[in-house]
């Protein structure tokens, strides 16, 4: 229903913070996934129905039995998705982050 709004948040807060976070931390790739999976998962959304053109926009909000299954699926499905996308980006970081030190050429004396 809506649970691409809980990453899709994260993407907002992120994509705004990005400036003051260090680069070795590589947020862009973070952004990437995140803004990846929101344009997917609405695209579906949409696809399938749950989010429509005119107000309310989500279909779930339209009665009001809905809403609380609807922010359920939010923390559920939606935190669900968010923990996986950070843990995968973090892996992401900590591989890069061993490998290019290995990688980098050494001073020959």
């Amino acid at each position: 229903m809506a649970c691409f709004l809980v990453p899709a948040a994260v993407a907002v807060v992120m994509t705004v913070c990005a400036r003051w976070i260090p680069e070795k931390y590589h947020i862009g790739w973070l952004n990437v996934m995140l803004w990846s999976a929101v344009g997917a998962l609405a695209v579906e959304h949409f696809w399938s129905g749950e989010v429509v053109p005119w107000f309310p926009f989500l279909t779930a909000m339209a009665t009001p039995g809905d809403t609380s299954l609807m922010l359920n699926e939010m923390a559920t499905i939606g935190g669900a998705m968010l923990i996986s996308t950070v843990a995968i980006w973090a892996v992401l970081v900590l591989v890069h982050g061993r490998y290019a030190e290995a990688s980098k050429p050494r001073a020959v004396a």
